[in-house]
């Protein structure tokens, strides 16, 4: 009777190794034409892209055949290399870019600080969100007449703005990705005795570290166009110009396509931090950890 109930045994079936081969789509076996190759890279892509809108713009000039309205991709090209040559244009760039090193890390120890309060108490989360809802809708270059009134006619009044610029959205950010962290993490670090400076260092900064980068970025974008703003109206700084008031002088002096070349440094030194410096912290953190695709 059991006999009945037992399961039956299923028969064996030895099938040659030529049945077991892995039949592949033709298309499947085709290797990647050159083309094919070359699209996948991004930084080719995205030069075809520039390339794309440097003809249209030399197109557009030669359509409007007025060098002081609008110079053409080409002169603005002769004008940029001659800058570089002279050493006009790296010399405004480099001071540009010390006074924008030095606002744009006073405004992420300031932001980093505040977060730090917020998460660790109700007072300091109180404070962090009054002090954005009331000052991150704030242009920073509105307060240029203040700064230069409390700094003088120095580097200290474009500091000072750069910070405000860069403090309220990495903060924002920084805040909320510290909030997104999962409670376990937290319970992880407050068994191995972590508190304070050593939980946000050790457990909530690589958490939320995507949140972190995004407000970086964002704080960087918004440093560099109020800096260049700045420089636009405030000029010199200790008798040195920025590429701000390169652009301003070269517009007082009808030299148009020396406008256009310092608006391209502009645009280029832009592209250059977001395309090496943060895709490369991306791509040692948080792809290599795989919180990001």
């Amino acid at each position: 009777m059991s006999a009945q109930w037992d399961p039956p045994i299923r028969p064996e079936i030895e099938l040659p190794a030529a049945a077991l081969a892995f039949t592949a789509a033709p298309d499947a076996l085709q290797p990647f034409t050159p083309a094919q190759r070359l699209v996948r890279f991004g930084w080719l892509r995205k030069g075809a892209l520039l390339l794309v809108l440097a003809v249209v713009w030399e197109l557009a000039a030669r359509w409007t055949d007025n060098d002081l309205l609008l110079p053409g991709a080409l002169q603005t090209a002769r004008a940029f290399a001659e800058g570089i040559v002279s050493g006009e244009l790296p010399r405004y760039v480099g001071v540009s870019l010390g006074v924008l090193v030095q606002g744009y890390v006073a405004g992420v120890a300031a932001a980093f600080v505040l977060t730090s309060l917020a998460i660790s108490s109700r007072v300091g989360r109180d404070l962090l969100e009054t002090l954005t809802a009331m000052f991150n809708p704030l242009p920073a270059i509105a307060l240029l007449p203040l700064a230069l009134l409390w700094f003088g006619l120095g580097k200290g009044s474009l500091v000072f703005v750069l910070m405000h610029s860069v403090t309220w959205p990495l903060a924002l950010s920084t805040y909320a990705g510290f909030r997104a962290v999962p409670e376990t993490l937290r319970m992880a670090g407050r068994n191995y005795g972590f508190k304070g400076v050593r939980m946000v260092a050790q457990i909530l900064v690589p958490a939320a570290l995507p949140a972190i980068l995004s407000g970086l970025k964002i704080g960087w974008a918004f440093a560099w166009r109020t800096l260049i703003a700045a420089e636009l109206v405030f000029g010199a700084t200790s008798g040195k110009g920025g590429l701000g008031w390169y652009i301003f002088q070269s517009r007082n002096e009808l030299f148009t396509d020396r406008v256009f070349a310092g608006l391209a440094a502009v645009i280029l030194i832009g592209l250059l931090f977001e395309n090496i410096v943060f895709q490369h912290i991306e791509r040692l953190t948080v792809r290599r950890w795989g919180m990001q695709r």
